[in-house]
Parts: structure tokens; sequence; C-alpha cells
């Protein structure tokens, strides 16, 4: 049983979503204010959290951050009616895994929660140390370190690179990128995949100094996403 945490102030959709969350299956504790949710996730492990960003009391995608620092391993997904792709960006970049906009399709809502819940298959996610120029990447202890020096990751971030060191040099499509490190089943947006792509660039960009061999992670337009290593 997942434990949830649904954040909406909408009595309406919250006691759908409460039920039919319940019905699946999952231990599901709704707020309706940020501060109410950022309390309970200071107190409770969660595996989820359900976060609508336009919350009465506080800035959703504050409360986003906050509550990726208090539970650095949960699966965050936002809940927006704001379809401005700038304000779905700044919301991931905040520390969100997905997005869902409004009016919530209720199907497609738990198909995600499953998804995102739902562990990867056998052989989807590389194991051992992957080396690639001045890069490593420990999966048995989810480390990465540039030169000895170790780069901090969330979760999907660290996922993601350890996907693309797993065949350095191999262009990876989008649908395989999402399949191996989101879900074998997904259906849902991409976008998630670029956010996360652009900050573990700006993550690793910062320890190029004194890495001559550090790879890069390079766009194929209309494709995917190759980890190019340096020549010697």
């Amino acid at each position: 049983m997942a434990r949830l945490l649904l954040v909406e102030d909408d009595q309406t959709i919250g006691k759908v979503l409460e039920t039919s969350l319940a019905t699946s299956g999952h231990d599901v504790t709704w707020h309706m204010t940020g501060r109410g949710a950022l309390n309970h996730a200071a107190a409770q492990q969660l595996d989820l959290v359900l976060l609508d960003l336009g919350l009465p009391d506080m800035d959703g995608v504050d409360v986003c951050r906050r509550v990726r620092a208090l539970q650095p391993g949960c699966v965050v997904v936002m809940l927006t009616a704001r379809h401005d792709e700038m304000d779905v960006v700044v919301g991931l970049e905040a520390g969100a895994d997905d997005y869902l906009t409004k009016p919530i399709r209720l199907g497609e809502l738990l198909a995600r929660v499953r998804a995102h819940l739902r562990r990867g298959g056998a052989g989807a996610q590389p194991t051992g140390v992957l080396v690639v120029g001045d890069l490593t990447v420990d999966t048995g202890q989810r480390r990465v370190l540039v030169k000895g020096r170790e780069v901090v990751l969330r979760a999907k971030e660290f996922d993601l690179l350890a996907r693309l060191a797993a065949e350095p040099g191999v262009a990876l499509s989008r649908s395989t990128l999402m399949e191996d490190v989101w879900d074998a089943h997904w259906s849902g947006s991409t976008k998630t995949l670029d956010v996360h792509v652009a900050a573990l660039r700006r993550k690793l960009e910062a320890f190029a100094q004194g890495a001559p061999r550090l790879p890069r992670v390079a766009t194929l337009r209309g494709y995917g996403y190759r980890l190019e290593e340096v020549p010697a």
C-alpha cells in the first residue's frame, strides 16, 4: 500500500480524488492548504504527492520546493490549471517529477499514479559502476562523481543519467528513455524528460572545470538524446 499525500483546496475535486485513490488501494491523506501539507510531509514518510499549485495560503511552486526538500525520495506530481509552458517548466524545475493539467481526467490520473509507483521491469535500469570519461555513476550507492567530486541529483535525474551512461555514444529515443526511466507503459507528456535533461546538464556543467573528459548530454532533434564521450 502506497502512502499518498493529496494537496487540493477544491472540496469537490479533492473528495473525488481521495475516494478514487483510496479505492485503488492507497493510503491517502488529503490537505487543503500548503501549510497543512508541509506539516504532514515533515512528519510522515511518503511515496507520492499530488500537489495542486493553486493553493489559498501559499504559492504551490514554493510548496513543491519544500516538499522536495523534506521528501527527496518521493514522487511529486503537480496538478495545475496553468497551461502556460513556462509555468509548467517552473514547477518541474522546483522539484516535481510530472504534471497533469486541469480539468483532471480521473482515468489518466490513476494510470499516471500507478506508473510512477510501479517498479521498473527487470533490466530496465543498469546496475554496477558505470565510468564514462571523468564521470562515474555508482548505481548501487546511487552516487555520481566527477573526478571524485560528488554531484547531488534528484532521484529521476540519477535514473536518467544512469540510463544514458549505460550506453554512452548510443542514440536513445525519447520513448526509450521515458519507458526505461519513468515507466514501460508511459502515456503522459514527455516535457518532463526535457526539463530533467536540462537540470542534469546544469548540474554536470557546474563540475566541468578540471574535468576535460566530462561527457555531455547531446540533443538529437526529432529523436532523443545521447551521452557523448570526450576522446582521451
